[in-house]
């Protein structure tokens, strides 16, 4: 269930998708996500009009504009060690797929319950789960 966002800095379409793949295999690897799991909405900045602001050397990592922000929505209840190797296979899929440095990819996760979620028809379809 997790809702991925993704911008990116000069960022084509098929960057995007790889991107997205990228974000995607590595929920199904390090968390087992189920694959049919997918729900994505892909930004590209082309740097045409400034919208993205970062500090290119927050903590010592240096930055450049091939940054990407990506920003995961998932029920709470990951360990710290399983969202740490979200993180890696994340950067390592993100340079394996689009090419973008580990360097890059800035990565946030939001935690939510199962009654947040509606997947359509005005409905929390897992609200049944949480009274388990």
């Amino acid at each position: 269930m997790p809702f991925v966002r993704i911008d990116a800095v000069r960022a084509d379409g098929e960057r995007l998708e790889a991107l997205g793949r990228a974000v995607h295999d590595a929920l199904v690897d390090a968390l087992g996500i189920p694959p049919d799991d997918l729900f994505q909405v892909l930004n590209g900045h082309d740097g045409t009009h400034r919208l993205v602001r970062y500090d290119p050397a927050y903590l010592g990592i240096r930055r450049d504009d091939d940054l990407v922000f990506v920003s995961v929505t998932m029920r709470s209840g990951r360990t710290p060690e399983q969202k740490q190797a979200l993180y890696r296979r994340i950067a390592d899929l993100a340079e394996e797929y689009a090419g973008t440095e580990p360097r890059n990819v800035f990565v946030s996760i939001t935690e939510s319950e199962l009654i947040d979620w509606s997947f359509g028809e005005g409905v929390a379809q897992y609200a049944a789960l949480d009274a388990k």
